[in-house]
């Protein structure tokens, strides 16, 4: 039996002249969460809703489970869907909503009773299975609409932006959930959000989105490490990489790095290779470096300068201090215990080994 659980092919899909979708390649294996992600109005739901079969391709191929899905209806995909509208049905016990899908396809009662006390003891719910909708909060109606997925069975889950009506503390304690129950059931997962902090804690691999086109496709850490372009680099993660704008030089000793300062010229130097530049060269570029790369000074810091701090906001684990490098707004962050205030001058070190280089003008990745 093959692993592969969905592949998308070549998928194209419009609205009228509008194309939402443009040529999406995107497949999962058995048991990965795939995370899908990106601004508002990106295509990501409406490639859910594609997988689903709610929404006709235009062009391209949809498999789930090795079956070519062109014109298979959604309830005979191997699919089930947890919405971000719960979409229970109000006039029933939390158990009836669990249980009536079963029921209408026909499944025994001794099978649906033993699917619902499973499902139940796994989600946690057992004492809420004869209220109704309107007597639950927003997470355990949310539990509720997982449970009448989990009893499917289904070769795949699709979960479209699940925990976006919740409040933020309940959806960190939901998406633990999601994460310990996709780790219990090794269930395949095609997720939707918007959120970044979610894509990166769900997701084993995440398909970053922006106006119908994959950015890019890669592991959380592939992600924020090693963004494909600014796009990806300035929406995965929080605070977002700094990018600033800088000149650099090959040396044979290096990469010689000029980024304006307030009062003169922050040099630095940097051992990595940048696509197409010669020795000699010089070019205008920006670096990404994300906050945790401008931090405290040690003993073994090799590149360290003198920034004058603008803002600061203490973060309790961390504190977040803002500067200003190559005439934009930077975020360093340093140790909880740094005492800093605005206007004072600072010495910050800069880790240049996970500094990443793009092209001012076409924002793709250069190292």
């Amino acid at each position: 039996m093959s692993n592969l659980i969905l592949s998308i092919e070549n998928l194209y899909k419009s609205y009228g002249a509008t194309e939402v979708l443009k040529d999406i390649n995107v497949s999962i294996q058995r048991g990965e969460f795939l995370v899908l992600v990106g601004p508002s109005g990106c295509g990501k739901s409406t490639l859910l809703n594609c997988i689903a079969g709610l929404e006709e391709v235009n062009a391209g191929a949809i498999n789930i489970g090795g079956r070519d899905m062109v014109g298979v209806a959604p309830k005979d995909r191997d699919i089930a869907m947890v919405f971000q509208s719960y979409a229970l049905y109000p006039t029933m016990t939390v158990g009836k909503n669990i249980t009536f899908g079963m029921k209408v396809r026909g499944v025994d009662a001794a099978t649906q009773a033993k699917k619902l006390a499973d499902v139940a003891k796994l989600l946690q719910i057992e004492p809420l299975l004869n209220r109704k909708p309107g007597q639950l909060s927003g997470g355990q109606r949310q539990r509720v609409a997982m449970g009448r997925a989990l009893v499917r069975e289904p070769q795949l889950f699709l979960f479209d932006e699940p925990l976006s009506n919740l409040d933020a503390k309940l959806r960190v304690e939901m998406r633990t959930e999601i994460k310990r129950l996709h780790s219990n059931l090794k269930a395949s997962i095609v997720y939707v959000t918007h959120d970044q902090i979610e894509a990166m804690t769900l997701a084993t691999r995440i398909v970053v989105m922006k106006d119908g086109i994959v950015q890019q496709i890669g592991t959380p850490s592939e992600i924020y490490n090693h963004p494909a372009n600014m796009f990806v680099a300035d929406f995965m993660g929080s605070p977002s990489m700094n990018l600033i704008p800088a000149t650099v030089e090959a040396l044979p000793t290096g990469l010689a790095i000029k980024i304006k300062q307030e009062n003169g010229t922050l040099e630095l130097m940097d051992d990595t290779k940048i696509k197409g530049l010669k020795m000699g060269a010089k070019r205008e570029l920006l670096i990404g470096l994300r906050p945790e790369n401008i931090t405290n000074p040690t003993a073994n810091s090799r590149l360290v300068a003198p920034c004058r701090i603008e803002v600061v906001e203490p973060a309790g684990s961390d504190t977040f201090i803002t500067t200003s490098l190559g005439e934009k707004p930077i975020t360093a962050r340093l140790r909880a215990d740094t005492v800093v205030s605005p206007g004072a001058e600072i010495d910050l070190a800069f880790n240049l080994a996970s500094a990443s280089y793009f092209d001012a003008g076409n924002g793709e990745r250069l190292n």
